[in-house]
C-alpha cells in the first residue's frame, strides 16, 4: 500500500504558502478602502456584553467582512471542500479560529464544532448559502446552531462603492483599491429553543430577511 502522508503534507505546505500571500495581498488592498459602519452600535453592544453571538452573512461578500472583523477569536465555519484548506489558513492568519464543515451537507461535524467553539465563548460566524449555493438561499442549519447553542442572530452585509465581481456562483466581491466599504448590521434575532430542529429550519425565512435588512443598511 502506497504511503499518500507526504502529498498531504505537500498540500498542506502549498495551502500554507498561498495563504500567506493572500494575506499580506489582502492587507494590502485593505489598506486603501474607506470603511463605514451603519447600524454598528448594535454589534458593539453585543460584543460590549461579552456575551458571544452569531453572525450569518452571504458567502459572496465574505472577503471584507472577513477582514473588517479580524483579530477577534471569531469561530469561522470553513467548508472541507478541495479550497478549504487554503481559506481556513488564510482565515486563521486573520485572528480567527476555524471550524471545518457546513451546516447543509454533512452538517453532524459542523454543529459539534460550532457548539463547542460557542461553550468556550467564541463568537461564531456563518455562511447560510456556503459553500456551493444557490447564492442568498439559506440553509436551516444555521438556525439550529442557533437554537441550541441559546446565541442570537447578528446579521452582517457589505457593500463597495467599486468592486471586482467573480464569475462564480456566489458573484464573490474583491472592493477595488480606494473604494468606499460601507458595513451594515441587522439584529439580534433570537430562536426559540422549543420545536427542535424541524422549526429551527422553518425559522430559516427570518434569518434571510434579517440578511436583506442588513444588505438594505449597507447599500442606502
Amino acid at each position: 500500500m502506497s504511503d499518500t502522508r507526504g502529498g498531504d503534507d505537500g498540500g498542506q505546505r502549498r495551502a500554507a504558502r498561498w495563504a500567506g500571500v493572500g494575506t499580506m495581498a489582502l492587507r494590502l488592498l485593505a489598506s486603501t478602502w474607506r470603511v463605514r459602519f451603519v447600524n454598528g452600535e448594535v454589534e458593539r453592544a453585543l460584543r460590549g456584553s461579552g456575551t458571544p453571538f452569531i453572525f450569518v452573512l452571504w458567502h459572496g461578500e465574505l472577503l471584507p467582512l472577513l477582514y473588517v472583523h479580524r483579530g477577534r477569536g471569531i469561530a469561522a465555519l470553513i467548508s472541507e471542500h478541495a479550497d478549504g484548506e487554503l481559506v481556513a489558513r488564510l482565515v486563521e492568519r486573520l485572528g480567527y479560529t476555524t471550524v471545518r464543515g457546513s451546516t447543509s451537507r454533512g452538517a453532524a461535524r459542523a454543529l459539534i464544532g460550532l457548539q463547542r467553539a460557542a461553550d468556550a465563548g467564541h463568537t461564531l460566524a456563518i455562511t447560510p448559502d456556503g459553500p456551493r449555493g444557490p447564492a442568498h438561499s439559506f440553509a436551516g442549519g444555521a438556525m439550529v446552531v442557533a437554537q441550541r447553542s441559546g446565541l442570537p442572530l447578528l446579521a452582517v452585509s457589505a457593500h463597495a462603492t467599486r468592486a471586482w465581481r467573480l464569475r462564480s456562483w456566489d458573484g464573490f466581491m474583491i472592493p477595488k483599491p480606494f473604494a468606499t466599504v460601507r458595513v451594515g448590521y441587522a439584529g439580534p434575532l433570537s430562536i426559540s429553543t422549543e420545536g427542535g430542529a424541524r422549526a429551527a429550519a422553518d425559522a430559516a425565512d427570518e434569518g434571510r430577511a434579517l440578511i436583506d435588512a442588513a444588505s438594505e443598511r449597507a447599500r442606502a
